[in-house]
């Protein structure tokens, strides 16, 4: 197995990647084999600094960076040579099975989306964020970001992918699907929840338990909670600053640790042809391991292949 990783990519890069690779490395009894984009005088003087002399890492240099803050579709067609942009050219050519970065997210995603582009069927990817439960399991809250505006149709869709990480990724055999709405009562919501509704109750391939609404997003009530990226975008950043409160505030507990991005590393790009994680800009060393793990586990469960086979018809 091949992973690509942009190791220029995010704010703390590359020093944080090259200990992220350490992290994995030491605790993966079966590493993949990990292709480097990025400086290549800064990333062996940063290997040889930190001992990391493995035959797993293969370095490709790349000698140009997209930053955080440039155009993402400008600065992918003009920077051929950047990290990002040549991990994609070799993830379309089958050079890696898989590609991560947490650099600039609009780069990222014009690449998953041109270079790799989405499934046949599949009429908008969408990014999926892990939502914690508060009787410690996971629940899969999409879209949170990718199609501010959506159509009935789209999320329908969305529900799909969504069902099929869950069971690929998390193991859960028959997740429930929720549809987050203002109301519990089918009937509830504006237009597109209403018309979703329908959607949801006559779709076949999922397990629809009907309206989720904000009270219950951490509760069991739905396994996978679908909505537009807007309002989904919306309930990852509350969600985001409830964890950032708990450390400002000095709060030990157990649930709220677990909304720490870092223990989950990354967010994928369902319904494009390939795996693709996009993590956090200020990842550190934990959220790159991970973003790696979850990497290798999309490319063992064969999600992508799962959701080409579902789209078929």
């Amino acid at each position: 197995m091949n992973i690509g990783i942009d190791m220029m990519g995010g704010d703390f890069a590359p020093l944080e990647a090259v200990k992220g690779l350490q992290t994995y490395l030491s605790t993966s009894g079966s590493p993949a084999q990990l292709f480097c984009y990025g400086n290549e005088a800064q990333l062996t003087a940063l290997l040889t600094e930190f001992s990391l002399t493995a035959p797993e890492i293969i370095i490709v240099h790349t000698p140009q960076e997209i930053d955080m803050h440039e155009h993402p579709t400008r600065a992918f067609k003009e920077k051929q040579q950047s990290s990002i942009a040549v991990g994609f050219h070799q993830l379309a050519t089958g050079k890696i099975d898989a590609f991560l970065s947490a650099g600039n997210t609009g780069a990222m995603l014009v690449g998953a989306l041109y270079s790799i582009k989405a499934i046949n069927g599949v009429q908008r990817p969408a990014i999926a964020t892990i939502v914690p439960k508060t009787n410690g399991e996971n629940g899969i809250l999409l879209d949170v970001g990718l199609n501010a505006d959506c159509k009935p149709e789209n999320l329908n869709q969305f529900a799909i992918l969504g069902s099929l990480y869950a069971k690929d990724i998390f193991d859960i055999p028959h997740p429930k699907v929720g549809l987050l709405n203002v109301g519990e009562e089918e009937g509830k919501g504006n237009i597109l929840a209403q018309a979703t509704y329908q959607l949801l109750k006559d779709n076949n391939a999922i397990n629809f338990v009907g309206n989720v609404e904000g009270r219950d997003v951490f509760s069991d009530k739905a396994d996978v909670i679908v909505c537009e990226g807007f309002t989904g975008n919306v309930v990852l950043k509350m969600a985001e600053s409830l964890y950032g409160t708990a450390v400002e505030r000095n709060i030990k507990d157990d649930f709220m640790l677990r909304f720490n991005y870092e223990n989950y590393g990354g967010t994928p790009v369902l319904g494009v042809a390939k795996p693709v994680v996009i993590g956090h800009g200020i990842s550190s060393a934990i959220a790159f391991s991970n973003m790696i793990k979850l990497a290798e586990k999309m490319v063992v469960s064969d999600i992508c292949g799962d959701i080409v086979e579902s789209f078929k018809s």
